[in-house]
């Protein structure tokens, strides 16, 4: 297999370089209440890494002193930490566009049974994780029980407007395959996860967005014990799609770590690749001219992106028409 960077070097990318920063990631912690098999960042209720205050308030600072549109809330499950609703409830005062990426059953863990209602009321965008329509293929990769809870918690959403025409409060689910496989095309599937989310269970959503399982983190440990890995890469790698290079998400947005560390993406920091020597290292040294035309640190777990219609956190990077 040719490394990532080479490839694209034999395209005419010798470096792949941002072209602006109008997303902030920030990873809150890898603490989750589950355990997902295809985690990257192997996150789960033991996971100690949690983002302090100090932390919490720099990137409240970077986001108004540079007027960054979009904030990104992640993990882990971003609402176990302790300083996660402060944090909403500031970004919402600066009129930014805030998404929290959610695994549904947090939702129904005392203490977080309210949130429905707080993310209503700040207008908050809810990217959450739904692998399939159907129970065994979601308890499988991501727990027993996950599939009830998560129909329950979508419910929840929905009574609230989420979801639901004309409300302007915006529910997307993630899919990603259940194994070392792409993901299909992304159009369809969302047709067919509508029709049958509303057929089956009156659930209602807006977008669904395919993601494809990154060779890192606790998937990466799968491959390899399945001797599956070197086969997997050289799908990656066989499914490169030059198209969609202009469109990765790593062009327009920083992920900050829970330790306020600065990478070109979520994935990134789970592999502790770094941004490039001389640049903005963490979020107290934030400067948006310096980070937005920076180079970006290529690895071979980048064909994850770039294979077949791509993939990201908004879902797949092609196109229509």
């Amino acid at each position: 297999m040719v490394p990532f960077a080479r490839k694209l070097a034999q395209l005419g990318f010798p470096d792949l370089t941002a072209e602006a920063v109008n997303t902030l990631q920030v990873n809150l912690g890898w603490r989750c209440n589950q355990a997902c098999r295809h985690c990257h960042l192997a996150a789960g209720p033991d996971r100690p890494e949690q983002m302090g205050q100090a932390a919490i308030d720099a990137v409240i600072d970077a986001v108004a002193r540079w007027s960054i549109p979009v904030v990104d809330l992640t993990g882990g499950s971003p609402e176990i930490n302790p300083h996660f609703e402060y944090l909403v409830q500031r970004l919402s005062q600066l009129d930014v566009h805030l998404l929290v990426r959610c695994n549904l059953t947090i939702l129904l863990e005392p203490d977080h049974e309210h949130l429905p209602e707080f993310f209503r009321d700040h207008r908050v965008e809810l990217v959450c994780s739904l692998p399939y329509f159907q129970k065994d293929p979601v308890d499988r990769l991501r727990g027993p029980g996950v599939f009830r809870k998560s129909l329950e918690a979508l419910r929840r959403l929905n009574r609230l407007g989420y979801g639901r025409e004309d409300s302007n409060l915006e529910l997307h689910l993630m899919y990603n395959p259940a194994g070392a496989y792409l993901p299909p095309d992304q159009g369809p599937l969302e047709d067919r996860f509508q029709q049958e989310l509303k057929k089956r269970y009156d659930i209602d959503f807006n977008r669904l967005y395919t993601l494809l399982n990154m060779p890192i983190g606790r998937f990466k440990e799968y491959l390899e014990k399945s001797s599956n890995y070197e086969r997997y890469m050289g799908k990656l790698a066989a499914g490169f799609n030059p198209d969609i290079v202009s469109a990765l998400m790593c062009r327009n947005l920083i992920s900050v770590s829970w330790e306020g560390r600065l990478f070109d993406c979520d994935f990134n920091q789970a592999l502790n690749l770094p941004l490039a020597a001389g640049l903005p290292q963490t979020i107290w040294d934030f400067d948006l001219p310096a980070l937005s035309h920076r180079p970006i640190n290529l690895g071979d777990h980048c064909y994850g992106c770039t294979a077949a219609a791509g993939s990201s956190c908004g879902g797949c990077l092609m196109k229509k028409g």
